[in-house]
């Protein structure tokens, strides 16, 4: 097979070709790698390549084969770890100059858990400091492009990681989602992202191991190839402090949805949201109906949901990163002491007024899921915007007040621990993808997935690549 043949192939069929000899490890790779080096020059989504390292582990699959042994369910393939995950003898950058030179000396759970199911590690995906924001941009390596048009951002924090799987150099990711950092990105590049339901994907180690509004993630070119992805990080682990049921993320997704009731929300409660989203976003419903769903346009009580998300992320940012703030203030960007900032000014009130407004919003979206399985909105409120912008300051002639103000149709969606993917569905006037965002009940991941897989097989967006990769 020719490499641009194999850069083309899902996950799954990566593996199964692998696994049955037709394909050796090492030619998987060879092709992603002349792909990074051909393709990333023009995106910069890959920031620390380790092409060497790749070979021996690509080497250590196909020596696995030829004894008869398959290392696991992601036997050989390659795939490139976003550059918040701790990664043993790699460069682990954070995005921040701060940890410009930092090589770790083991790696995160989700990086041990995808090499030890048989992943080939081939470097780290560019991300904006610390996560902070949905724009990937830092001062260690610049920003990475929307590679459907290079004038644009690709989104964030796990932007380099959607671009490096729209332009064909991996075929999986790994990412994590706070504010909307697996969803936004994915909707940016026309590719999927799953944030999980809290604690399906047990974070170790962590500074804060009880935190519930950020997760590690699965991102990939179809819906298939992220449950392929989460059949390996998630399951328990007891150094973890948050643990959800296992799930079987093997079991088929086109079990069909016919007979489904689901929410349709262009807004998700009141938020403002651009014409060209909604305008492309439009034909949703109609697609749903042909699937046999039960649709109501209703728009969710998210009530409070914003100010409890900022006071509770301000207080992470300040347990965090306070110790930066103090020491080294001028190695932070501007969004980070923003956020340490308002956590510096919270008192013991501002926090049981968030925990209270939290548990308000969980029990009214409890109640939501009572009626409806999904609950089914846009991803973002604005298509991608100029890569030289941080943060739109207008959506829909709504002036933004922050730097994430424009995320909160995903961020809203967080604060309750919420399973949410996106999902590709079309594209604006201007040639820009948006994501579809189907949100499900609290530990209905598998659920969630087999709806993005009808929405998936409907349309057949994902299929659709930016030019710079061909």
């Amino acid at each position: 097979m020719s490499d641009k043949d194999l850069v083309f192939r899902t996950a799954r069929e990566l593996v199964l070709l692998m696994v049955t000899r037709q394909v050796s490890a090492r030619e998987v790779l060879e092709a992603h790698i002349d792909q990074i080096e051909r393709v990333n020059k023009k995106v910069n989504a890959v920031v620390t390549f380790v092409p060497d390292h790749a070979r021996k582990m690509a080497a250590r699959a196909d020596a696995a084969i030829a004894r008869g042994e398959r290392l696991g369910p992601l036997h050989g393939l390659p795939v490139l770890h976003k550059d918040l995950a701790a990664t043993k003898g790699i460069r682990t950058t954070q995005g921040s100059v701060i940890y410009e030179d930092d090589v770790p000396t083991c790696n995160t759970l989700v990086v041990q858990r995808l090499i030890d199911a048989g992943a080939v590690t081939m470097g780290k995906t560019n991300t904006p400091e610390f996560g902070t924001g949905s724009q990937t941009y830092n001062r260690v390596f610049g920003a990475t492009t929307n590679p459907y048009d290079t004038r644009m951002t690709c989104g964030g924090s796990s932007g380099g990681a959607a671009v490096a799987l729209a332009c064909l150099m991996a075929p999986i990711a790994d990412g994590s989602d706070m504010a909307g950092s697996l969803r936004n990105p994915a909707s940016f590049c026309n590719v999927v992202g799953l944030r999980p339901s809290v604690a399906r994907v047990p974070a170790w180690p962590s500074p804060q191991p009880h935190f519930t509004l950020g997760t590690y993630g699965a991102m990939a070119r179809t819906v298939g190839d992220v449950a392929l992805q989460m059949q390996v990080i998630a399951r328990p682990d007891h150094r973890a402090a948050l643990n959800a049921p296992v799930i079987d993320f093997t079991q088929p997704l086109e079990c069909g949805v016919a007979g489904t009731r689901v929410a349709w929300s262009t807004r998700l409660g009141d938020l403002p949201v651009d014409e060209r989203i909604t305008e492309t976003l439009a034909p949703a419903v109609q697609v749903l109906e042909d699937l046999g769903c039960h649709v109501d346009e209703r728009e969710p009580d998210f009530s409070g949901a914003d100010e409890a998300f900022s006071i509770l992320r301000a207080a992470y940012y300040r347990q965090s990163f306070k110790k930066f703030h103090d020491e080294r203030p001028k190695d932070l960007g501007d969004e980070t002491t923003w956020e340490i900032e308002r956590g510096l000014e919270l008192t013991v009130d501002d926090l049981g007024r968030a925990e209270l407004l939290r548990s308000q919003v969980h029990d009214r979206m409890y109640a939501f899921f009572g009626h409806h399985r999904f609950l089914i909105a846009p991803v973002t409120q604005v298509p991608p915007f100029d890569v030289r912008e941080h943060w739109p300051k207008w959506v829909a002639g709504v002036k933004q007040t922050y730097y994430r103000e424009w995320m909160r149709i995903c961020s809203r969606v967080t604060l309750p621990g919420l399973p949410a993917i996106s999902v590709p569905f079309g594209f604006t006037d201007e040639g820009h993808p948006t994501g579809l965002q189907i949100i499900g009940r609290q530990g209905d991941d598998l659920g969630v997935l087999r709806m993005a897989a009808a929405v998936e097989a409907a349309t057949g967006a994902w299929r659709r690549h930016p030019r710079i990769a061909l």
